[in-house]
């Protein structure tokens, strides 16, 4: 940024950190968050900028984890405990306050103030507005919310061409506005190294399987389409009796999850289904590494972190041809119609009855999954954010 005898000052930027809250920990958008934050502190020295995370002390927020460096400062706010009064004006004071030059935020859910100091947000997609399976309050405040940033945000980042697409169309935004940055693995978690396997064992073993599985990772919610891969599942064993799996569904309880619930418990057809609940990454990774199959059946996704770690350790992963996930996925993987359960059934009797299926899956999802990380997401991020400040 130009001072007033155009020499050129460090620019200062701060970071909303109500993604990284506890409460988010199971989340992509929280995954997201604590991966550039963590990014950012590395890079800030070697960059010029002065990042400021904007914390609380009285909060239990992960980034007070992060401790100052050269060029990365935390601000204390007391503004942060309100949710309400930090998402409608609070962060952008506490940015303001802090002398920050921009704030970043990495959920799209601040609203923007923008006679205070400009603001970039990253909307990770339009889900509430083309898949709305939320609580309606939710659906609400999301909306209001996206609309806000979009509307007023001096750029908006997304997660990839597809999500920049539907935020053209539903917000009415020039394509100039937008930017596309793809997401990132963190490949130290999730990789083909061989796994430690006495913890593999132990794992395994706590969570009760015993036997060959396909596997699901994240939020059990509409959207995850979990019901219908209960129902390809169950139709793929019934009509293949060489098939031996479990079904496996790793993840917390969103929102709308009884039937999936209720389709996992029910004694029709054959079959196992196994609802483990959250796992931390280092865990997930060990169940990955052991997975028969993973089956990504989403019906709208920005992006879709688990398919992304599912490739990166190397397991056979089959998806919808839904939204972004042939994008992201770089057409390397095997594609069913998420709508029709005898597709979905089809697609993994194709994958599990064939070893030279499974194999190419692997072989190309790794070599796909090599192409992101959280680094680059950082440093294309952290671009946008210095020509936005200037």
């Amino acid at each position: 940024m130009a001072s007033s005898n155009g020499t050129h000052r460090q620019v200062t930027i701060a970071f909303d950190t109500w993604a990284l809250k506890s409460l988010f920990r199971n989340t992509g958008i929280y995954v997201y968050a604590r991966n550039l934050l963590s990014h950012f502190r590395e890079m800030a020295s070697r960059h010029s900028i002065e990042f400021r995370p904007l914390i609380s002390s009285a909060v239990s927020n992960d980034a007070n984890q992060f401790e100052a460096s050269d060029g990365f400062r935390p601000h204390q706010t007391s503004l942060l405990r309100i949710g309400r009064v930090w998402r409608y004006g609070g962060a952008c004071l506490s940015a303001f306050n802090s002398k920050a030059d921009l704030l970043f935020c990495p959920s799209g859910t601040t609203l923007p103030v923008t006679s205070l100091l400009p603001v970039v947000a990253t909307i990770h997609d339009v889900t509430p507005v083309v898949y709305p399976a939320f609580p309606e309050r939710l659906a609400r405040g999301l909306r209001f919310a996206f609309a806000n940033s979009a509307r007023f945000c001096r750029s908006i980042i997304t997660d990839s061409i597809c999500s920049k697409q539907d935020l053209m169309n539903v917000f009415e935004l020039p394509e100039s506005r937008v930017h596309v940055v793809y997401l990132g693995c963190d490949e130290a978690i999730f990789n083909d190294a061989a796994p430690d396997f006495a913890s593999q064992k132990s794992l395994l073993k706590k969570l009760g399987l015993d036997r060959a599985y396909i596997l699901h990772h994240g939020t059990i919610q509409p959207r995850k389409n979990l019901k219908r891969l209960i129902e390809a599942y169950r139709f793929a064993l019934s009509r293949n009796r060489n098939l031996d799996l479990d079904l496996v569904l790793v993840g917390d309880f969103g929102w709308q999850y009884e039937e999936v619930i209720a389709a996992a418990n029910s004694s029709e057809g054959p079959g196992r289904v196994i609802l483990t609940g959250p796992q931390t990454e280092s865990d997930l990774a060990l169940l990955l590494k052991a997975a028969s199959l993973v089956v990504i059946p989403s019906l709208y996704e920005g992006f879709c972190l688990p398919m992304l770690e599912a490739m990166a350790c190397g397991a056979p992963t089959i998806c919808s041809n839904s939204s972004c996930l042939f994008e992201i996925s770089g057409g390397v993987l095997l594609y069913f119609d998420p709508l029709t359960v005898e597709d979905m059934a089809a697609s993994i009797e194709q994958v599990v009855d064939n070893s030279t299926v499974r194999e190419g899956l692997s072989t190309r999802g790794k070599q796909r999954a090599a192409c992101f990380s959280w680094r680059r997401c950082a440093e294309e991020t952290l671009a946008i954010l210095k020509a936005a400040a200037n």
